[in-house]
Protein backbone atom coordinates (compact mmCIF):
# COMPACT_ATOMS: atom_id res chain seq x y z
CA UNK A 1 0.00 0.00 0.00
CA UNK A 2 1.31 3.44 -0.91
CA UNK A 3 1.77 6.07 1.66
CA UNK A 4 0.33 9.52 1.09
CA UNK A 5 3.81 10.98 0.52
CA UNK A 6 4.57 8.51 -2.26
CA UNK A 7 1.18 9.09 -3.88
CA UNK A 8 1.70 12.87 -3.73
CA UNK A 9 5.17 12.50 -5.25
CA UNK A 10 3.75 10.43 -8.13
CA UNK A 11 1.00 12.98 -8.78
CA UNK A 12 3.49 15.85 -8.79
CA UNK A 13 5.82 13.95 -11.12
CA UNK A 14 3.01 13.15 -13.55
CA UNK A 15 1.96 16.82 -13.44
CA UNK A 16 5.41 18.10 -14.53
CA UNK A 17 6.40 15.28 -16.89
CA UNK A 18 4.85 16.82 -20.03
CA UNK A 19 6.15 20.38 -19.40
CA UNK A 20 9.60 19.02 -18.54
CA UNK A 21 9.82 16.94 -21.73
CA UNK A 22 8.42 19.78 -23.88
CA UNK A 23 10.97 22.21 -22.42
CA UNK A 24 13.84 19.73 -22.77
CA UNK A 25 13.00 18.60 -26.30
CA UNK A 26 12.54 22.14 -27.58
CA UNK A 27 15.91 23.17 -26.13
CA UNK A 28 17.67 20.10 -27.57
CA UNK A 29 16.19 20.65 -31.04
CA UNK A 30 16.93 24.38 -31.11
CA UNK A 31 20.42 23.98 -29.62
CA UNK A 32 21.34 21.16 -31.99
CA UNK A 33 20.00 23.08 -34.97
CA UNK A 34 22.12 26.13 -34.15
CA UNK A 35 25.42 24.26 -33.67
CA UNK A 36 26.34 23.79 -37.34
CA UNK A 37 25.58 27.38 -38.36
CA UNK A 38 26.87 29.61 -35.60
CA UNK A 39 28.13 32.25 -38.04
CA UNK A 40 24.68 32.63 -39.58
CA UNK A 41 23.13 32.81 -36.12
CA UNK A 42 25.50 35.67 -35.18
CA UNK A 43 24.51 37.55 -38.36
CA UNK A 44 20.84 37.19 -37.44
CA UNK A 45 21.53 38.50 -33.92
CA UNK A 46 23.27 41.56 -35.35
CA UNK A 47 20.03 42.47 -37.13
CA UNK A 48 18.41 42.70 -33.71
CA UNK A 49 19.41 45.03 -30.88
CA UNK A 50 22.55 43.04 -29.99
CA UNK A 51 26.01 44.49 -30.60
CA UNK A 52 28.88 42.57 -32.23
CA UNK A 53 30.48 41.21 -29.03
CA UNK A 54 27.23 40.03 -27.35
CA UNK A 55 26.04 38.60 -30.68
CA UNK A 56 29.27 36.61 -31.06
CA UNK A 57 29.10 35.29 -27.47
CA UNK A 58 25.41 34.43 -27.71
CA UNK A 59 25.90 32.70 -31.06
CA UNK A 60 28.66 30.49 -29.68
CA UNK A 61 27.39 29.84 -26.14
CA UNK A 62 23.60 29.73 -26.53
CA UNK A 63 23.41 26.51 -28.61
CA UNK A 64 25.56 24.65 -26.09
CA UNK A 65 23.58 26.02 -23.14
CA UNK A 66 20.30 24.98 -24.78
CA UNK A 67 21.66 21.53 -25.58
CA UNK A 68 23.02 20.90 -22.06
CA UNK A 69 19.91 22.21 -20.29
CA UNK A 70 17.62 20.30 -22.65
CA UNK A 71 19.48 17.03 -22.08
CA UNK A 72 19.45 17.59 -18.32
CA UNK A 73 15.67 18.04 -18.44
CA UNK A 74 15.06 15.02 -20.68
CA UNK A 75 17.30 12.77 -18.59
CA UNK A 76 15.95 14.22 -15.32
CA UNK A 77 19.41 15.33 -14.18
CA UNK A 78 18.89 18.16 -11.70
CA UNK A 79 15.60 19.13 -13.38
CA UNK A 80 14.73 21.99 -11.05
CA UNK A 81 18.22 23.47 -11.39
CA UNK A 82 18.10 23.09 -15.20
CA UNK A 83 14.66 24.73 -15.32
CA UNK A 84 15.94 27.60 -13.19
CA UNK A 85 19.07 28.02 -15.34
CA UNK A 86 16.98 28.16 -18.51
CA UNK A 87 14.68 30.95 -17.31
CA UNK A 88 17.14 33.77 -18.18
CA UNK A 89 17.46 32.32 -21.69
CA UNK A 90 13.68 32.20 -22.08
CA UNK A 91 13.35 35.77 -20.79
CA UNK A 92 15.97 36.81 -23.36
CA UNK A 93 13.96 35.09 -26.10
CA UNK A 94 10.82 36.88 -24.91
CA UNK A 95 12.64 40.23 -24.88
CA UNK A 96 14.05 39.66 -28.38
CA UNK A 97 10.69 38.65 -29.85
CA UNK A 98 8.90 41.44 -27.99
CA UNK A 99 11.39 43.91 -29.45
CA UNK A 100 10.79 42.46 -32.92
CA UNK A 101 7.02 42.86 -32.51
CA UNK A 102 7.50 46.41 -31.23
CA UNK A 103 9.63 47.27 -34.27
CA UNK A 104 7.00 45.96 -36.65
CA UNK A 105 6.76 42.57 -38.22
CA UNK A 106 7.53 43.97 -41.66
CA UNK A 107 11.00 45.05 -40.48
CA UNK A 108 11.71 41.82 -38.62
CA UNK A 109 9.59 39.14 -40.32
CA UNK A 110 11.01 35.91 -38.90
CA UNK A 111 12.42 34.55 -35.68
CA UNK A 112 15.71 34.30 -37.48
CA UNK A 113 17.37 31.00 -36.91
CA UNK A 114 15.39 29.92 -33.83
CA UNK A 115 15.79 26.26 -34.76
CA UNK A 116 18.91 26.65 -36.90
CA UNK A 117 19.26 24.17 -39.73
CA UNK A 118 15.95 22.53 -38.76
CA UNK A 119 14.08 25.56 -40.09
CA UNK A 120 14.48 24.02 -43.55
CA UNK A 121 11.87 21.46 -42.45
CA UNK A 122 10.02 23.34 -39.71
CA UNK A 123 9.92 26.71 -41.44
CA UNK A 124 10.80 30.11 -40.02
CA UNK A 125 8.58 31.36 -37.22
CA UNK A 126 7.18 34.87 -36.99
CA UNK A 127 8.06 36.86 -33.87
CA UNK A 128 4.49 36.36 -32.64
CA UNK A 129 4.70 32.58 -33.08
CA UNK A 130 8.08 32.55 -31.36
CA UNK A 131 6.73 34.67 -28.52
CA UNK A 132 3.86 32.23 -27.96
CA UNK A 133 6.30 29.31 -27.84
CA UNK A 134 8.53 31.28 -25.46
CA UNK A 135 5.59 31.92 -23.14
CA UNK A 136 4.78 28.18 -23.13
CA UNK A 137 8.47 27.55 -22.36
CA UNK A 138 8.32 29.98 -19.45
CA UNK A 139 5.21 28.30 -18.03
CA UNK A 140 6.89 24.90 -18.46
CA UNK A 141 10.04 26.10 -16.70
CA UNK A 142 8.03 27.51 -13.79
CA UNK A 143 6.01 24.28 -13.53
CA UNK A 144 9.18 22.19 -13.31
CA UNK A 145 10.81 24.65 -10.93
CA UNK A 146 7.92 24.85 -8.48
CA UNK A 147 6.19 21.48 -8.79
CA UNK A 148 8.88 18.89 -9.51
CA UNK A 149 8.94 16.47 -6.57
CA UNK A 150 12.73 16.18 -6.36
CA UNK A 151 14.82 18.57 -4.31
CA UNK A 152 16.64 21.40 -6.09
CA UNK A 153 20.05 19.69 -6.29
CA UNK A 154 18.76 16.10 -6.42
CA UNK A 155 20.52 13.92 -8.99
CA UNK A 156 18.25 11.13 -10.18
CA UNK A 157 18.27 10.28 -13.90
CA UNK A 158 15.22 8.67 -15.55
CA UNK A 159 16.85 5.28 -16.21
CA UNK A 160 17.58 4.75 -12.52
CA UNK A 161 14.79 2.81 -10.84
CA UNK A 162 12.66 4.67 -8.33
CA UNK A 163 12.13 2.33 -5.43
CA UNK A 164 9.44 3.29 -3.02
CA UNK A 165 10.47 3.29 0.58
CA UNK A 166 8.14 1.06 2.55
CA UNK A 167 7.48 1.98 6.10
CA UNK A 168 6.09 -0.69 8.31
CA UNK A 169 3.68 0.74 10.79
Amino acid sequence: METEAIALRKRRLSMVLAPQLFYGLLFVVSGTGKLPGQAEFADVLLQSFWGPVPAFLIAHLLPWAELVLGMALILNLWPRLAAFAGIPLILGFIANNGWALFQGMDKYPACGYCFGVFEKWIGALSPLQSLVIDLFLLVSALAVLFFHPDRFFRFRPWPVGRKAVRRDA
